[in-house]
């Protein structure tokens, strides 16, 4: 069914996919920061009615098109990645006086502009392309980094979570300043970006604060269950109270992802170890529940459900547990999540676990899914995924795409679409299809080079040997026996280069989910 002519075919059908919106975007949104599908215009900050904290990923930097930019070299577009990064260089600034949120726009901006720099400093020393390119992206990066340290001037170390990228946070221009907590995810998922940015630059301020982020939040865990919450007070460094339930979805989802692979980029085995012992516990909380369900409980008792649903950002969790080597718990979830894609098209974002009915419907064109079917097929082998990967496709072409790009859809059930397309959609979602369908010699870099941060972009390895890790990190419990948990070098290669190197798990792929909640999904 999956010949090599099959995988011609779906990669030119992605292209053509990303062209649309990629396109779109270009000639109906840019240089606003989104486009808006059914509109067919830009997303302009203070033009369009305000949507909350939604509009806090927007400060007016042109933000699809940086959070793209290392897409286009994924899917070889190579001119049309140089003719960007020249837009990016002359058009956009980072100075603008409006108030963004840390979190997104380190992982989406700081992650696009230092992924593109890697990949422009590539092609450069290549001799072939961007002769001309200087830097630029990299002290653009530098300049944003400057401007988001403020946030971390607070009596714990822990990041405020919105920032004005002109006045900082307490400047009397800045209106903000009066925030007193923050999600674990936004303050633990900086180290990735930060580090990149110190190692390249040789500007070893912005590692040390993120490291001192994450130091604050493994100290702050339960030490009982070693369980971390989901919202913590960013001055005194408390667990606020409806923040006190633990689990792997939104609030908290990339702070695991981003432990196991600063050790990766870093070349730190005291992130490792953090993630081992978290990952070691986090075990209970879906095994005392009917499997594969990924429960939020109370992180001071495990043992106890504080809420009926999960969020479609647990979505990630599979790809998590490739990585880590736990094949059979991946592969249920995966597969109880693609049931779900079987009924309603897309994963709704919020499923109540009795009987999965959908509580939320709106879908954001997320790629979680798309992004732990890719690692489940590198990890095993099997054409199944590709099959998945397949139905990804169609139904994003059937139910999502619109004459000016692809539109979120308001209600899975029942179609409607809803006038955004976020940037994750380029960044992500079609990185990682087209790699399903890819082999590695048909790429235009070495995808074993470089490790994905949580929006997909590309930061290289080789940094671990940029400089040795800081000192001052603190270690892990005396009590806690970390050597049985660390894992080999052969286990986190696919983390590196997605090769599949647990092949050696291959016989356990196909497993079924329990009947009744097969039942329940079909």
């Amino acid at each position: 069914m999956h010949s090599p002519k099959c995988f011609i075919i779906y990669r030119e059908q992605i292209i053509e996919m990303f062209d649309h919106a990629y396109g779109s975007y270009m000639k109906y949104a840019y240089p606003a920061d989104e486009l808006m599908p059914l509109s067919c215009k830009g997303r302009v900050r203070g033009q369009e009615p305000n949507r909350g904290d939604i509009d806090e990923s927007l400060g007016k930097f042109s933000l699809t098109l940086i959070d793209t930019l290392d897409t286009l070299v994924v899917l070889n577009k190579l001119d049309e990645f140089e003719e960007a990064v020249r837009k990016v260089v002359r058009d956009i600034r980072l100075d603008n006086d409006v108030v963004v949120s840390v979190f997104e726009t380190n992982i989406r901006v700081l992650g696009g502009l230092l992924g593109a720099h890697v990949m422009a400093d590539l092609f450069r020393q290549q001799g072939e392309r961007m002769q001309w390119y200087r830097d630029e992206l990299l002290h653009m990066a530098k300049d944003l980094g400057h401007r988001l340290l403020p946030a971390f001037n607070t009596t714990s170390g822990l990041p405020y979570p919105k920032i004005n990228l002109r006045y900082g946070v307490l400047n009397p221009l800045s209106r903000i300043g009066t925030e007193t907590d923050t999600c674990t995810a936004c303050a633990g998922t900086m180290i990735l970006e930060f580090a990149a940015l110190s190692r390249l630059s040789g500007d070893s301020v912005f590692e040390k604060h993120a490291r001192k982020a994450l130091d604050v939040l493994w100290n702050r865990r339960q030490k009982e269950s070693d369980l971390v919450g989901t919202v913590i007070n960013i001055h005194n460094g408390e667990w606020i109270r409806r923040g006190k339930n633990s689990g792997v979805g939104a609030g908290i989802d990339s702070y695991y992802e981003y432990l196991m692979k600063a050790y990766i980029l870093l070349g730190d085995h005291v992130f490792l170890e953090r993630f081992n012992i978290l990952f070691l516990y986090l075990k209970p909380i879906n095994t005392n529940f009917q499997p594969p369900l990924l429960l939020n409980v109370h992180m001071h008792n495990p043992t106890v459900s504080v809420r009926s649903w999960m969020d479609s950002l647990l979505a990630f969790f599979p790809g998590l547990q490739v990585l880590r080597g736990d094949l059979k718990p991946a592969i249920e979830t995966h597969e109880m999540l693609y049931q779900v894609t079987k009924q309603h098209k897309f994963l709704p974002e919020v499923l109540l676990y009795i009987n999965i009915l959908v509580h939320w419907g709106q879908h954001l064109l997320r790629p979680e899914f798309a992004e732990s079917t890719y690692y489940l097929y590198k990890a095993t082998g099997d054409h199944y995924y590709l099959r998945v990967g397949q139905s990804i496709v169609e139904k994003l072409n059937v139910y999502a795409r619109v004459p000016c790009g692809f539109a979120a859809v308001q209600d899975v059930r029942t179609g409607t679409h809803e006038d955004r397309m976020d940037s994750f959609f380029l960044a992500e979602m079609f990185k990682y299809l087209y790699l399903l369908f890819s082999e590695k010699s048909q790429l235009p870099i070495n995808i074993d080079d470089y490790v994905f941060t949580t929006e997909a972009h590309l930061l290289p390895v080789s940094l671990s040997t940029k400089q040795p890790p800081c000192q001052d990190n603190m270690t892990v419990s005396p009590q806690h026996n970390t050597f049985n948990f660390i894992l080999s070098m052969d286990l986190l290669k696919p983390l590196i280069g997605l090769k599949c190197f647990l092949l050696q798990y291959v016989e356990q792929r196909h497993f079924s989910l329990p009947t009744p909640l097969i039942a329940q999904l079909l």
